[in-house]
């Protein structure tokens, strides 16, 4: 073979493998046609690559720019409502991720996106003016360590159940004031209050309707049995746990979430 007709035979077989590769390649093009996860639409086009090499394709239609099987998947609203339940029962952030199966690191910044949009004011159904009894107690709690202790103080409604004011500080007479204003007007103006000899009590609550007593007269056994409930429901307060709150924000909202659910709960009951 003469190298004129050796170079055209070569020529003719590059041009006929690339056109059958063409051919391939608009085959696949409509066949397996890249559709738009927000969309549906087929009008899609690449994109660029993400930071870890997966190809990105955007669609012309919505704007929408997604990857093919991407390995972080957003997180169903069904997920979302389930762990709003478990937060409010005894169990650790590191068990609600074992059980629903997210990520630590979004399952930690949608609870602090969660405990920092709670209220902390009490919501009670409405009291007329009237003999109205209450009981006040404090408990301990941890934060940051088992060095540093802070004290979550209540005040209930002894007819209705109804947690009426909290407040989360130390143990010195100022939070015990924090506490007195957390309540609703009717219960400062009426309301006769129940707590322990606690001296921060005496110096806040007017001593006409203050009324001091020991466990034993029972006077307090309300709010000493919700103490006994927050601990069993809420594993940051937990006498001896590694639930205990890293971040005292998230303590005091994990509180109040708890808070609203049990005051709602007695509403429909």
């Amino acid at each position: 073979m003469t190298p004129i007709f050796a170079m055209l035979f070569v020529t003719l077989f590059q041009a006929a493998l690339e056109n059958k590769l063409m051919a391939e390649y608009c085959s696949a093009d409509t066949t397996h046609k890249i559709l738009c996860p927000r969309c549906g639409s087929e009008h899609t086009i690449k994109n660029g690559s993400t930071h870890n090499g997966k190809a990105k394709n955007q669609c012309k239609s919505c704007g929408r720019q997604f990857v093919i099987n991407p390995s972080k998947k957003s997180v169903s609203e069904e997920t979302k409502q389930l762990i709003d339940k478990l937060l409010l029962e005894r169990i650790s952030l590191r068990g609600i991720q074992r059980v629903t199966g997210v990520s630590w690191s979004w399952l930690q910044d949608y609870v602090n996106n969660k405990f920092s949009q709670v209220s902390r004011q009490i919501e009670v159904s409405g009291k007329s003016k009237g003999k109205l009894i209450i009981e006040c107690d404090e408990l301990w709690s941890f934060v940051y360590s088992k060095k540093h202790k802070f004290y979550v103080w209540l005040a209930i409604d002894r007819i209705t159940r109804e947690i009426i004011g909290c407040y989360i500080g130390d143990r010195s007479r100022n939070s015990a004031r924090k506490l007195w204003n957390s309540l609703p007007c009717v219960y400062r103006q009426c309301a006769v209050a129940y707590t322990d000899f606690w001296e921060s009590y005496k110096t806040v609550i007017p001593s006409k309707r203050h009324r001091a007593v020991g466990k034993e007269t029972g006077q307090t056994n309300h709010i000493e049995r919700l103490n006994n409930t927050l601990r069993q429901r809420i594993s940051r307060l937990v006498r001896k746990s590694l639930s205990f709150s890293k971040n005292l924000q998230n303590h005091i909202g994990a509180i109040w979430y708890f808070i609203h659910d049990y005051n709602s709960r007695l509403a429909c009951n």
